[in-house]
């Protein structure tokens, strides 16, 4: 069941972080420069109060995997997860953060691109850890 609920998780972080990615960041650039502080304030608000459950919920139930694993081959795997988690938020309170601080104040051509290219780390780990994840899971059932 623990595996499930991490798996679960993990691919809401995979969807989320896709959508971010791929949809959202890029239209930061369309906000126009009356309006963007405010419009980045709110953003950091609002995927905080998203993300940040999801985040912690993924960081507990992979350390329980780690601390219990569902068997004897998954424990070297689950350590490869949880180092892929910190390096998410390692990213994520290093590199994205400070960018969303810089562009709390106003519209950055060069902070935004920042912001853009970094996150394809996270999105990249995040992916990642789908795929183990449902390796993962693919295990569990044979």
């Amino acid at each position: 069941m623990l595996l499930v609920v991490h798996a679960a998780l993990t691919w809401a972080l995979v969807g989320l972080i896709l959508t971010i990615q791929i949809v959202h960041y890029p239209l930061f650039s369309r906000v126009g420069a009356a309006g963007y502080a405010a419009y980045q304030r709110e953003h950091v608000t609002r995927i905080t109060t998203l993300v940040a459950p999801l985040m912690l919920a993924e960081l507990v139930t992979g350390a329980a995997l780690v601390a219990w694993p569902p068997s004897l081959r998954f424990s070297p795997s689950g350590w490869l997860g949880l180092g892929l988690i910190a390096v998410v938020w390692m990213s994520t309170a290093l590199v994205q953060s400070p960018a969303h601080g810089r562009l709390a104040t106003g519209f950055n051509p060069a902070w935004h691109t920042r912001l853009v290219t970094t996150n394809w780390v996270r999105t990249v780990v995040w992916l990642g850890r789908g795929v183990l994840v449902g390796w993962w899971l693919h295990q569990a059932l044979a």
